[in-house]
């Protein structure tokens, strides 16, 4: 169910606009590449073309793709290959057609600064090659989302640390630059996935806390997207949560999931019970699954 924090999320996002250069779409039929500004279609007599029947795709999104990049450092051509260790990788092998599959698409950013005259040129050729779609950060927005606000914020908060007393981290505090980095970054990648998603047709499968505000972007722009949220990390109980000052934005967010996904029973015991200490709702359980039911827009 829509939030009305995507609100406040746009809002934010919007006052700290980032340019991006936009990425060619991928289209429903699987090898077939089109400008997201292109006109209607039209056949060799200039009428319409018939639209093929879609294919329902699983666009796996994560902070880093699974790709390796090098560059030679004589020619300064890039190269590209498929990383099957990579986390991202690994939920492949457990969809329909296995790690081959030509109806997945993976969305995230590579672990290589490519330069931005090279953006358009290895934005093309990933789409093309591995149907990767691969979301550009500005250096510094990138530092500030991923060193500043995930790693020395989330990461030790999900894993138990306190980041925001005085005395941890050398005294590190809350810093709302980073929130806001946060909600930018998190922007840019729901705009890539907009970029390439069927909403009728596509599953989107985001992944872990680097992503945390994404089902918001992408349930304010399409309601009805099919939307899943897998956690990687663990998730801590409602005293560690509520230390962080974004703590309703961040979980009315997930909310915005059709369906999130835990390592184990107690992660997911601990996110209802932040729900409901923190923002007042109600949950039940239910043979096979838990289920948190809302009577208004979150």
């Amino acid at each position: 169910m829509p939030s009305h924090s995507y609100s406040d999320l746009l809002s934010l996002v919007s006052s700290h606009p980032t340019p991006s250069p936009r990425l060619p779409r991928v289209m429903t039929l699987p090898g077939v590449l089109s400008d997201a500004d292109n006109e209607a279609d039209t056949d060799a007599g200039g009428g319409p073309i018939s639209p093929c029947p879609p294919t329902a795709r699983r666009i796996i999104v994560t902070n880093h793709l699974p790709i390796r990049a090098s560059r030679d450092p004589s020619s300064g051509i890039w190269s590209f290959s498929w990383d099957s260790d990579a986390l991202a990788f690994q939920p492949r092998s457990g969809l329909p057609g296995g790690a081959s599959s030509p109806d997945v698409v993976h969305v995230g950013t590579l672990r290589a600064e490519i330069d931005s005259t090279d953006q358009d040129a290895v934005a093309h050729l990933l789409s093309e090659k591995f149907r990767c779609v691969p979301v550009f950060l500005p250096p510094d927005l990138h530092n500030r989302f991923y060193h500043g606000f995930c790693k020395h914020y989330l990461w030790p908060l999900l894993h138990y640390h306190l980041p925001l007393s005085a005395a941890a981290f050398g005294g590190l505090r809350y810093d709302r630059g980073l929130w806001l980095a946060y909600l930018s970054a998190n922007k840019l990648f729901a705009d890539r996935v907009m970029e390439v998603l069927s909403p009728e047709d596509d599953f989107v499968w985001a992944h872990d806390y680097h992503l945390l505000a994404l089902p918001t972007f992408l349930r304010k722009r399409f309601p009805r997207i099919k939307l899943g949220f897998f956690f990687h990390s663990p998730f801590p109980t409602s005293e560690i949560f509520r230390t962080i000052p974004v703590r309703e934005e961040l979980l009315r967010s997930l909310l915005n999931a059709d369906l999130l996904g835990f390592h184990t029973f107690d992660y997911a015991r601990h996110f209802l019970a932040c729900c409901s200490r923190l923002l007042g709702l109600d949950y039940e359980s239910k043979r096979g699954y838990i289920g948190l039911t809302t009577t208004a827009g979150l």
